[in-house]
């Protein structure tokens, strides 16, 4: 990333932090935002390689491990070194890792590391101020720690898929396993003040061993829900975007759907402001909603107030678009919202002002793939995708010689189960 000045390098905000991801579905995104900050990311993957890269969808939709868009987006930046950790030679090479290895990132069952010689009091014997983050569906210990799982399994046993979908229907995840991502955040904001405390507290500091449960996770994201159990005695149920009071939910609108936020516990300011738009565009029957009676939460939510508010917006806002609607009512400072489509996003303006997508080269087909950036803007360090996801093992030999490994030594290693 160049400065303008011929020879300068922009300073990256992690620059000289050294990152060891092991991590796979799970902590992938958290070793992404380390490379995407400028730290050094060594992508350490099975001989067979991530299991990220047979998930689909892949270029030209042709399945192939070197053509998963998803892998080619979460390991963007960073290198890749393929070794069998459950052989000698394989563990050997990853202790040297490790020793110049400032964070380490892994998602491997409770006791698999401890079996290999290679759980956290282990590595800190060969780099006292390591920081291991280690990803996990339900914590190191307790009596689901040793239990199979997946996102949605996360999702479900946090509470999270009980709120997502429709009344009549049974639970529906959102796409994209939320919980995994929800994790990988945590664990990249925990490890990154293990970092700071190491750096803070000098050569003296002890390391950390950061240990994420996926699962608390997921109930940390419930938000309000425990509070509403807890102040109401009322247990959150799946709404879907209906009215929970009259002007609060989502409604259709003439090319896809809007949400609006004007009843119920909000301001009193939003329902009337609301209701005064509705009379001013020619639905006169909308003057019965300025009835003292509106005033009231409780009234708001019953089901006459919301049938009345719905025959009477429903039909103004299929006649309108999202973009009027949600232009007209931010002027009027009401609470409105487009239900944004992928495509809306991929033109939104506000996003297209700020860059917010960026274009990698794919590192197998060379094609330009376009992906999201970074939600933030970083003025003297700025954030960028450094390199495009590596090959199985493309960096193996590059890492192995920086080891102090000869080209004997490499293919000898190379027949035991390291692959380049």
């Amino acid at each position: 990333m160049a400065s303008g000045v011929p020879g300068h390098r922009v300073p990256r905000a992690l620059d000289g932090v050294r990152v060891l991801d092991m991590s796979g579905p799970s902590g992938q995104y958290c070793g992404k935002m380390f490379a995407d900050l400028g730290a050094e990311v060594i992508l350490v993957e099975p001989v067979g390689g991530s299991s990220v890269r047979r998930d689909g969808p892949f270029i030209d939709n042709q399945p192939h491990p070197e053509r998963s868009i998803p892998f080619a987006y979460f390991n963007s930046g960073k290198r890749s070194i393929s070794i069998d950790l459950d052989l000698a030679e394989g563990q050997e090479i990853f202790r040297k890792l490790v020793s110049e290895t400032d964070v380490l990132i892994e998602s491997e069952k409770p006791g698999v590391m401890a079996r290999r010689g290679l759980d956290y009091v282990s590595l800190t014997a060969i780099s006292p101020r390591l920081v291991m983050a280690s990803i996990t569906p339900f914590g190191q210990d307790g009596p689901y720690s040793q239990y199979e799982s997946e996102d949605i399994v996360a999702l479900a046993l946090g509470g999270m898929l009980y709120l997502g979908g429709y009344p009549e229907t049974s639970p529906i995840a959102a796409h994209g396993n939320q919980a995994y991502l929800a994790a990988a955040q945590f664990a990249a904001v925990a490890a990154m003040m293990g970092v700071w405390a190491a750096e803070a507290e000098g050569l003296e500091t002890q390391g950390r061993h950061i240990d994420v449960s996926i699962q608390e996770c997921v109930v940390m994201g419930m938000e309000n829900a425990i509070q509403f159990y807890d102040l109401e005695g009322t247990v959150r149920r799946r709404e879907a975007g209906q009215q929970r009071w009259a002007g609060a939910g989502v409604f259709d609108c003439a090319d896809g759907q809007v949400y609006l936020m004007a009843g119920g516990i909000v301001p009193n300011q939003f329902r009337v402001a609301n209701v005064r738009w509705l009379m001013e565009e020619g639905v006169s029957e909308a003057e019965q909603m300025l009835a003292k009676k509106w005033d009231n939460p409780d009234y708001q939510a019953s089901d006459e107030a919301k049938q009345i508010f719905a025959e009477l917006f429903a039909p103004f806002a299929r006649a309108r678009t999202k973009e009027y609607l949600y232009s007209e009512g931010q002027s009027r400072r009401i609470p409105i919202c487009p239900i944004n489509t992928p495509r809306d996003l991929m033109e939104n303006r506000q996003l297209a002002y700020r860059n917010y997508f960026v274009s990698v080269a794919h590192s197998h087909t060379g094609k330009p793939l376009t992906v999201p950036g970074a939600p933030y803007v970083l003025g003297s360090t700025p954030w960028g995708i450094s390199r495009p996801s590596p090959r199985l093992g493309e960096h193996t030999s590059e890492i192995l010689s920086v080891l102090g490994y000869d080209i004997a030594a490499q293919a000898a290693l190379l027949k035991s189960g390291v692959t380049n």
